[in-house]
């Protein structure tokens, strides 16, 4: 699918989707649950729908309705053999959870996915898998790859470039037999690991970790209960009408946040009003005002955050100054290398980057029409298409026009219709 965007701004007021983070983290708990759990307001998304499908076929009964509310009745950890390979399409955080999860069964569980799953490194999680007692095979450190368990605890040392290896064996661990140690020598993005300690904390799972997160004791033969929550909105969502708002000079008001949640990507309020954004936040709801508003440079640490530099590199592009987006080398180990990508894309606009191992350097300027590649990564196609919202010189015959622009359902099924009812010059081709 092409996306045809032409220069405008946004204004109203929108709700975001669910947290894909939460949602996934949710199935997976629910799915080894004994008992029955309510997850309410889950994220409905290519990404979500894979990890649904394969609780399903681990043995999960789940009851979708009109998906504002998935009951799911778990396993109670007894999972069963699928009849094929579990496909997880594009979804990196459930293809690692989920392999984690499979440690636990005796059957030889098998996962694939699209062509850039296919690209996700594993070597490091499968090699912790084998560690604690289970048995792999894949295709180098990638999928398509199969785990024949069950783990049975013991002591392993946890690649931290990615937060996902370290929270889908902290999902994992309390089901395992004995108890499990997992040293971590350094961890990026500590915050998606805050999140799963607290869906461990909510069900009361013995878990005890030093302050700096770089070891990790789980005690054995534990069980998930059945729970009843409501997942909260996705600020890594919500940073899209944000950040549309602030470089467009239009107003923006998201009312379903939570800003108590641990989600790591509320940040990105703080970091854009470090380059001068006006926004206000409650409790519960995030605030543009219409407006032009003069942004500067600044020099940002995505560490934390690393699926913001997307969007941030087009903030950067808009505003005064160099901009440099550092301490992200993980970002190009997501969908795409999200720092080449941004920075061939943006240098088509006529944007001026400079990339380095664990980030960009970003001039500020005047962004042109082009016709860009998202490269079939969500959020590089949406952030593109709010960098063409920018592009005065664009018009009907004009405009830019962004390729394999579907990706977008993967965490934003409504994007493009939010983003039209509010004024933006969205046009699917």
């Amino acid at each position: 699918m092409l996306l045809s965007v032409r220069h405008s701004q946004i204004n109203g007021e929108t709700a975001v989707p669910g947290s894909k983070s939460h949602t996934i983290r949710a199935l997976a708990i629910a799915a080894l649950a004994k008992g029955t759990s309510v997850i309410k307001m889950p994220l409905v998304s290519d990404d979500t729908l894979s990890c649904l499908s394969a609780a399903c076929a681990l043995g999960a009964w789940i009851r979708r309705g009109d998906d504002s509310m998935w009951q799911v009745i778990g396993t109670g950890g007894r999972l069963i053999e699928p009849a094929r390979a579990l496909d997880m399409g594009n979804s990196g955080t459930g293809l690692r959870i989920f392999s984690a999860l499979a440690g636990l069964s005796p059957a030889p569980i098998s996962f694939d996915g699209d062509e850039s799953l296919r690209n996700r490194p594993m070597a490091a999680l499968l090699s912790a898998l084998n560690d604690l007692g289970a048995k792999t095979s894949d295709d180098n450190g990638h999928c398509p790859l199969t785990i024949t368990g069950p783990i049975h605890g013991g002591e392993t040392t946890v690649d931290g470039t990615s937060s996902q290896y370290l929270s889908a064996l902290l999902l994992a661990a309390p089901l395992a037999n004995g108890d499990t140690i997992l040293n971590v020598p350094f961890l990026n993005e500590v915050p998606y690991v805050e999140m799963t300690l607290a869906w461990l904390k909510r069900q009361c799972i013995n878990v005890k970790y030093n302050k700096n997160y770089s070891r990790f004791h789980v005690t054995g033969g534990q069980q998930f209960k059945g729970f009843n929550e409501t997942i909260p909105g996705d600020f890594s969502s919500a940073a899209f009408p944000l950040a549309a708002a602030i470089v467009t000079g239009g107003g923006v008001l998201i009312r379903n946040l939570d800003f108590s949640d641990p989600q790591g990507d509320k940040a990105f309020v703080d970091l854009a009003r470090k380059m001068g954004a006006r926004i206000e936040t409650g409790p519960d709801y995030a605030l543009v005002k219409p407006g032009p508003v003069r942004l500067h440079s600044a020099e940002l640490d995505l560490n934390s955050t690393p699926d913001l530099l997307p969007i941030l590199s087009v903030v950067a592009a808009c505003a005064d100054g160099i901009t440099v987006l550092k301490n992200v080398a993980q970002a190009r180990l997501k969908e795409t290398d999200r720092i080449a990508v941004m920075a061939h894309e943006l240098t088509k606009m006529g944007i001026q980057v400079e990339e380095f191992e664990d980030g960009m350097a970003v001039t500020g300027g005047k962004l042109k029409p082009a016709h860009v590649d998202s490269f079939r990564d969500h959020r590089v196609a949406m952030s593109l298409a709010i960098a063409g919202m920018t592009c005065r010189e664009s018009d009907e015959r004009n405009p830019t026009v962004i390729d394999s622009a579907e990706s977008i359902a993967v965490t934003y099924p409504s994007f493009i219709d939010d983003f039209t009812k509010m004024g933006a010059g969205f046009f699917v081709v």
